[in-house]
């Protein structure tokens, strides 16, 4: 019994400890987050031939806090969105756990579970973020279309009252009063089936690859909790390898996703009615690899964010806080 009381899981620290992972992780990845939204999207003109291009037209066109346009939404979201997630599979792994033991299928119920849970807030986040980060895009675009020679005017969906070459600045707090307006809470929560169908097989694969990962070579202790056994390094490698497989294998649902939440096209890009419709109008106009649009960039961005998010549960931040403020 005193064993698996040393592994009961304190939420408030959970929530703590995901707030932080999901505040540092973000500072971190978010430039390269950017670039995989904008390569998402890219339909026709190609404005970025890929992640290093795009940061630097990025840099060159809007400045170095360009590459953080939308960090605002996720940096308030990502702290309930990661402690969610974090502290939702914690819950479940205990709650099927038996005898301090959990089976492989408990582990992916568990990811199941926490993948569930978070689009609650996965969602508008996504929905808001996406919308600032590919402005840039379609101002690009607008301007390569303008310069070519022989070209006519390129019509766009986003209203602008500043020089081609510069992105509308639309506030994330404009775009939910404009989505609340137009089409209610709805609005906020376009593609929430898309995000599932991404968070959900993510969780899955992420969480129970992460727990064996990171009991290799203490295979005793393979079905009790990982974090509190684990050195820290072997705790943070598992977390980016998770990480990084999890990403690489969901990409094509996360290219879905984004082409459905982004409201604002470009000259000649497709809009979508679902996912279906989706699915069967890239395959057709782009072919099959682009659903592997941003593939790099999405491994380069989930590997250090669970990583850190690992490491910081490792290190307790959570349950030190608790222990100052009590």
């Amino acid at each position: 019994m005193a064993k698996m009381a040393e592994q009961k899981v304190s939420l408030p620290a959970k929530l703590i400890n995901g707030g932080v992972a999901g505040l540092v992780g973000v500072t971190c990845v978010f430039p390269i987050d950017l670039a995989k939204t904008r390569l998402q999207n890219q339909q026709g003109a190609r404005v970025y031939s890929g992640m290093r291009d795009c940061l630097a037209k990025t840099i060159k066109m809007e400045g170095y806090f360009g590459m953080y346009r939308g960090a605002a939404v996720n940096l308030t979201l990502v702290t309930p969105e990661k402690a969610i997630k974090l502290a939702a599979n914690d819950v479940f792994r205990q709650k099927l756990s038996k005898d301090g033991k959990l089976p492989l299928w408990g582990e992916v119920l568990a990811g199941c579970g926490a993948g569930t849970c978070q689009v609650v807030v996965t969602t508008p986040m996504e929905m808001l973020k996406i919308q600032l980060q590919d402005a840039g895009r379609l101002a690009a675009q607008r301007t390569v279309a303008a310069s070519a020679p022989a070209a006519g005017p390129t019509p766009s969906l986003v209203a602008s009252r500043t020089a081609p070459n510069v992105p509308p600045r639309r506030s994330a707090t404009r775009i939910t009063l404009e989505l609340l307006k137009t089409r209610g809470l709805r609005g906020l929560y376009k593609g929430a089936g898309a995000t599932l169908m991404r968070d959900v097989p993510f969780s899955m694969i992420y969480f129970p690859l992460f727990a064996n990962l990171n009991t290799v070579g203490r295979r005793e202790d393979r079905h009790s909790n990982p974090q509190e056994r684990a050195p820290f390094l072997q705790s943070f490698m598992a977390g980016c390898t998770a990480g990084s497989v999890a990403a690489v294998a969901v990409t094509p649902l996360d290219v879905i996703k984004t082409r459905i939440q982004t409201l604002q096209k470009g000259e000649g890009e497709d809009s979508y009615k679902g996912i279906i419709d989706c699915t069967q109008r890239v395959l057709k106009r782009e072919g099959p690899a682009a659903f592997l649009k941003g593939a790099t960039c999405r491994a380069l961005v989930i590997a250090p964010l669970f990583g850190i998010a690992q490491g910081v549960y490792f290190l307790g931040i959570g349950e030190q806080v608790l222990g100052l403020v009590g």
